[in-house]
């Protein structure tokens, strides 16, 4: 039997980097529970309102945030706080796949109008690999505002 997974990604602020997130994948931030989101309603006021209704305190109250594919069809992302800072590399990376079914000049045209988007959304350009086929179609690198690497594939 197959099992869903969700990914894991320590912060050191959770609602920012889930605001970033949220618009790399398309992704949205689940209302709380038993609270009904309209279309102008900012989830994140909404879970700041619930998490002080249910007496969380103030500076426990981005301690996580989470996001979800609006279809259903892809992994949940949280966002833990730690007191920590990124120290290296991440062992595990996100590939974002920006460019299916392109290759050559188009893909690498497509991945860098992606990585533009990106980089104005807070992410900083990291480096740029260039097709070698058969196996390497081409990728460029990026982090996340609090330095997670990340590829666009």
């Amino acid at each position: 039997m197959s099992r869903h997974v969700q990914v894991t990604i320590d912060a050191r602020d959770p609602r920012a980097l889930a605001r970033f997130w949220a618009e790399v994948l398309g992704y949205v931030v689940p209302a709380p529970p038993g609270v009904e989101l309209g279309p102008a309603d900012d989830p994140f006021r909404a879970w700041e309102e619930f998490l002080a209704r249910i007496g969380v305190p103030e500076q426990a109250r981005n301690s996580r945030a989470a996001i979800e594919d609006p279809q259903g069809h892809g992994p949940r992302v949280f966002f833990q706080q730690v007191p920590l800072e990124k120290a290296g590399k991440n062992r595990v990376h996100l590939d974002v796949r920006a460019a299916p079914g392109l290759a050559g000049e188009e893909r690498m045209a497509a991945l860098e109008a992606e990585c533009a988007r990106l980089v104005a959304l807070g992410a900083t350009r990291l480096a740029r690999h260039e097709p070698q086929p058969p196996l390497d179609a081409g990728h460029i690198v990026l982090a996340d505002p609090e330095g997670n690497e990340f590829c666009l594939d």
